[in-house]
């Protein structure tokens, strides 16, 4: 599926198969996540892809073909792809490990076609070895909702008392995460949100609630996935003296004007930038003991503007998910 113009419908496309160059690899694509950076992405948030592009970064699938120079991945070997897809290896932030905020990056279904169709190149470095277990589908949304999550969540530090502001593919997939490290979790929905306010309480939440309004108890961090700048706010005054508010969206609405008092006493307002591959290796390595479980909306890949407008609508449960 191909994006031509942003603002406008993905447009069904057949286009030459890729060859891998040197340092990549081609996947046959199994599954591919509806992010909703990739909503921003076709609805124009995100200015400048390169276009005519095709979407999507949280691709599962089997290596088809190797480029020259590749030699940790395997033909027919099962791997999975993100958003960050490409670093210069040379910048200040390379150098320091920090390779998120690297000066010249490569983003998966936004400056390097993506996910959204049959086959998808990706460079070997950025491309993560997968068991065989598992759903391809149920997997996907690991590899950008799971990623980010995870790093919003180290980011969020060890306070016991967490609360998730939107409930959608990361929310419900770090609910988990937070509930098997022990922490206690509260839920913030849109106030009439009933079925992500019912998958929350069966994931182990202790309390939902309306992202309008202040938590029932003080937490110690609070996570919003929401790109609502509204939010910010509201979870600032919900977090104890000394706790952190991570905003964990690529974009966001503009933050309204606040009272000092409200961040004063050592709070702390933190973004999160895209991630590593340490993230990664990080992630991944866990998920097999976490007991992750994915809600996912199946639909072929033919149906993935419908996907998209399920997503921008909040119609929605879990993560969205496109089958080849």
């Amino acid at each position: 599926m191909l994006l031509r113009h942003q603002g406008h419908p993905l447009e069904a496309a057949t286009l030459p198969d890729p060859a891998p160059g040197p340092g990549e690899v081609l996947i046959r694509v199994g599954a591919c996540g509806v992010c909703r950076t990739d909503l921003h992405v076709v609805d124009g948030d995100l200015s400048s892809p390169t276009l005519p592009l095709v979407p999507g970064h949280e691709i599962v699938g089997r290596v088809l073909a190797l480029g020259d120079g590749v030699d940790s991945l395997k033909v027919g070997q099962r791997v999975g792809v993100g958003w960050l897809g490409h670093t210069c290896q040379q910048c200040e932030y390379c150098a320091d490990g920090r390779e998120n905020l690297c000066d010249h990056p490569g983003f998966t279904g936004y400056t390097r076609n993506g996910g959204f169709a049959e086959l998808a190149l990706a460079e070997a470095r950025f491309t993560y070895p997968l068991p065989d277990t598992g759903d391809d589908a149920e997997v996907a949304p690991l590899l950008c909702a799971g990623l980010i999550g995870w790093r919003s969540l180290v980011m969020a530090g060890a306070g016991h008392r967490l609360g998730i502001y939107g409930f959608g593919a990361a929310g419900h997939l770090i609910l988990q995460v937070a509930r098997w490290q022990g922490r206690e979790v509260h839920a913030f929905t849109r106030a009439h949100d009933h079925a992500a306010q019912a998958l929350a309480l069966s994931l182990g939440a202790t309390s939902v609630g309306a992202s309008d309004q202040p938590s029932p108890v003080p937490l110690d961090a609070a996570l919003i996935f929401a790109p609502v700048g509204e939010l910010v706010p509201v979870a600032l005054r919900s977090v104890r003296k000394g706790g952190r508010v991570v905003c964990a969206g690529i974009h966001m609405s503009d933050i309204p004007s606040f009272p000092y008092r409200w961040l004063w006493e050592e709070r702390q307002l933190l973004s999160v930038a895209n991630l590593t591959r340490q993230d990664a290796h990080d992630f991944l390595a866990r998920v097999p003991t976490m007991g992750l479980h994915a809600q996912v909306t199946r639909y072929p890949l033919a149906h993935a503007n419908q996907a998209l407008s399920d997503l921008r609508d909040g119609r929605l449960i879990g993560a969205a998910v496109l089958i080849p």
